[in-house]
C-alpha cells in the first residue's frame, strides 16, 4: 500500500506545485495519475521514490515512512519505467535487465533464471534477444525491455512515467494490452502517469484526475465517466466519451428507476387504473412471499390487454412470466445483445439481494445513448 498524507510541494517558498494531497493506493492496484501538463502528476510520482522531496507531509509504503528509509534501498524495491527508457547502450539486453539484481549481489544462477523468465514474459525470448544491444531493437521492443528491467528485482511497486507516449499508436496499444496482462498475472502495485485520458481509462483500476496540484477526482474509470466531480473533470474527460466506451455503462445506468408494480392477483381493470395513475405502459408483477420479501414474477405491458373482454381477468393469467431479471451491474453491451437475441421488450433490474430497482425498455436505452451521443446539441 502507498499512502500520501497531507503532501505539499513548493519551490523557493512560492506557489505550491502539489497542495495538501491525500491519496491511498491499495496493494495490487494500478492507479493512473492523469492531467494537463504542469498539474503535478510527475512531481507526485517522483516523490514516491525520493527523486523529489515533499515540502511537507508524509509518504508511507507498506506502512513505513519513506523518510526513514535509505534512498538506494527504497529505489531498489521500486521498478521505474520512463518515456525514454534509459537502457545502457553499451550493455547487452541481458545485462540491462540484470542491472538491479547484480547491484543486490544476487547469485548468477538466480539472475540468469530471472532474466530469461522476464524476457520471455515480455515476448522477447532470451535466446533471440539476450545478446543484442539496445540499438538493434525497435522503440516498442526497447520499452518492453524497460518493463522487464523494472521487474527484475521483483519489486513491490512499479512507477511508470508516460512510458508509451513516444510510441506509434499501434505499438502503444499493444504495450498497453501487455501491461494489463502483466498486471493481472503479477498483481504488482503500479502507479502510472499519463496525459492521455483514453490511456488512463483503459489501464486504471482507479484514476486520479489532477488539476493545479490537487486531486480533482479519484475514482474508478466508470465513476469518473458517469459522474465527474466538477466541470474541469467533465471537460477533461470529455462529456461524450461514454459514447466511445459503452462497455462502461451497465443495466443500472439505462434503467428507469420509477417503476410501477402490481400483484399477480390483481385484475386487468386494476392494472389499467395503475397505469393511468403512474402514466406507464408497463407494470412489473411482484409477488409477496411468506418471508415478507417481494419477488419479481413477471411483467405486463398494455399490449397484453388487447382482445381481453373480461376486465376481471387476473394479471397472473396474462403476464409474461419467462422474463430476464437483469443484475444491475450487467454491462449494457450484454443487455442489448440479450434483448435483441430474445426479442425482449421489458427487463426488470434487480440488486444483489434480488430486490427490484428499475426496468429497462427500448426507450430507456435510447434516451441514455442520446444523452451521451457526440454532437447531439446540433439536433
Amino acid at each position: 500500500m502507498i499512502e500520501l498524507k497531507n503532501i505539499t510541494k513548493s519551490y523557493n517558498g512560492k506557489t505550491n506545485v502539489i497542495e495538501n494531497m491525500n491519496l491511498t493506493i491499495n496493494d495490487g492496484e494500478l492507479v493512473v495519475l492523469v492531467g494537463e501538463s504542469g498539474c503535478g502528476k510527475t512531481t507526485t510520482m517522483k516523490m514516491l521514490n525520493k527523486l523529489i522531496e515533499p515540502t511537507s507531509g508524509e509518504i508511507f509504503m507498506n506502512g513505513i515512512n519513506i523518510n526513514t528509509m535509505n534512498k538506494l534501498e527504497l529505489r531498489r524495491n521500486i521498478g521505474y519505467v520512463i518515456q525514454n527508457i534509459g537502457l545502457f547502450p553499451h550493455k547487452t539486453i541481458e545485462e540491462n535487465v540484470a542491472t538491479v539484481p547484480k547491484l543486490e549481489k544476487k547469485s548468477k544462477k538466480s539472475i540468469d533464471e530471472r532474466v530469461k523468465y522476464l524476457m520471455n514474459m515480455v515476448d522477447l525470448p532470451y535466446e533471440e534477444y539476450g545478446k543484442r544491444y539496445p540499438k538493434e531493437l525497435s522503440g516498442g521492443q526497447k520499452q518492453r525491455i524497460g518493463v522487464a528491467r523494472a521487474l527484475a528485482n521483483n519489486p513491490d511497486f512499479i512507477l511508470m512515467d508516460e512510458p508509451f507516449s513516444a510510441l506509434d499508436p499501434i505499438t502503444r496499444e499493444q504495450l498497453q494490452d501487455e501491461l494489463i496482462k502483466l498486471h493481472e498475472e503479477l498483481g504488482k502495485t503500479i502507479v502510472f502517469v499519463t496525459h492521455d485520458i483514453d490511456e488512463a481509462i483503459k489501464l486504471g483500476d482507479r484514476i486520479a484526475v489532477m488539476q493545479n496540484g490537487k486531486v480533482a477526482q479519484f475514482d474508478t474509470p466508470e465513476e469518473i465517466l458517469k459522474n465527474p466531480s466538477n466541470d474541469f473533470v467533465a471537460t477533461f474527460v470529455g462529456k461524450n466519451r461514454l459514447w466511445k466506451t459503452p462497455e462502461m455503462l451497465t443495466a443500472e445506468d439505462v434503467m428507469i428507476k420509477d417503476v410501477a408494480k402490481i400483484s399477480p392477483k390483481r385484475s386487468v381493470a386494476q392494472a389499467i387504473n395503475v397505469m393511468k395513475q403512474h402514466d406507464k405502459t408497463v407494470l412489473v408483477v411482484v409477488k409477496k412471499e411468506e418471508s415478507g420479501k417481494s419477488k419479481v414474477v413477471g411483467v405486463v405491458g398494455a399490449n397484453r390487454f388487447s382482445g381481453i373482454s373480461d376486465h376481471n381477468t387476473k394479471i397472473e393469467d396474462i403476464m409474461k412470466s419467462d422474463i430476464w431479471k437483469v443484475p444491475k451491474e450487467t454491462p449494457l453491451t450484454e443487455v442489448i445483445q440479450h434483448r435483441n437475441e430474445k426479442n425482449i421488450l421489458y427487463s426488470p433490474v434487480i440488486d444483489e439481494k434480488e430486490n427490484l430497482i428499475g426496468i429497462i425498455t427500448n426507450t430507456s436505452i435510447v434516451n441514455v445513448l442520446y444523452e451521451i451521443m457526440p454532437g447531439r446539441e446540433e439536433y
